[in-house]
């Protein structure tokens, strides 16, 4: 049976990282979409003449907007991101449905690389409490050194199980099924401010949230990365964000 060059060809070794990686490839998104969204209801058609007077009363209309949480001006603009980021991440990461649009790489029509995830030196790795007051504690060396050597020799026997059936002629939809959730996929996200709004709200701890957050480090990762692009993007929305507790509108 033939194979595809890329199945054919002798794989890199498998490769271990912890950092995640966001990347802002396009973008429709400025404080301004807010302002001319909102100012319809009262203007008309000259809201957009409106987005050139006193910004300050821009200022205020926008953190009005937060407060009280008329949300639907926040959804008229656009932000693709292009995300690196371990396999369980992505699992958590689409549980937001709502305002968000995905694609992601695909184990059927591609040979996976292997490229991993361990945590690093500074990942707390101890889980204490009971469900609803969970903890996590900076782990000791010995439990550090464990969990990225286990890792690693796991990651090592499934990957060359992989490359076995492939060699074999066993399709790729299938012989995925060994690889873990440790491995790193790609994919392109798509939201407006209010749903990013919502996820960070979830997936980030912030001492300026009115509600608590208790995310996993590595999908908080990407959500900080994310943040990051989007403060630039649209500053005074932003701000209102953290002034009103980081709750979405």
């Amino acid at each position: 049976m033939s194979h595809t060059p890329a199945e054919s060809a002798e794989s890199a070794p498998p490769a271990f990282r912890s950092e995640v990686t966001v990347e802002l490839v396009k973008h429709a998104a400025g404080d301004g979409d807010v302002l001319w969204a909102a100012r319809v209801s009262t203007a008309g058609e000259q809201s957009l003449e409106e987005l050139q007077k006193d910004p300050e009363r821009s200022k205020g209309l926008i953190n009005f907007l937060m407060r009280d949480r008329h949300g639907s001006p926040f959804e008229h603009n656009s932000m693709t991101f292009f995300i690196s980021a371990p396999i369980f991440v992505f699992r958590e990461f689409m549980r937001h449905r709502v305002g968000w649009s995905y694609n992601e790489e695909s184990g059927r029509y591609r040979q996976l690389e292997p490229v991993f995830y361990v945590p690093a030196t500074d990942r707390k790795l101890v889980q204490q409490g009971r469900p609803g007051k969970y903890e996590f504690v900076q782990g000791t060396e010995a439990q550090h050194e464990l969990a990225t050597r286990t890792m690693e020799d796991s990651y090592r026997q499934a990957y060359a199980a992989y490359q076995e059936m492939l060699a074999a002629g066993v399709a790729r939809e299938v012989a995925r099924s060994v690889l873990p959730v440790g491995l790193f996929s790609s994919m392109y996200a798509t939201c407006n401010a209010r749903s990013l709004m919502h996820f960070l709200g979830l997936r980030t701890q912030h001492e300026q949230a009115k509600v608590p957050s208790f995310p996993q480090r590595e999908i908080e990762m990407v959500g900080e990365q994310m943040e990051a692009h989007w403060a630039k993007l649209m500053p005074l929305t932003y701000a209102a964000f953290n002034a009103n507790g980081r709750v979405a509108p």
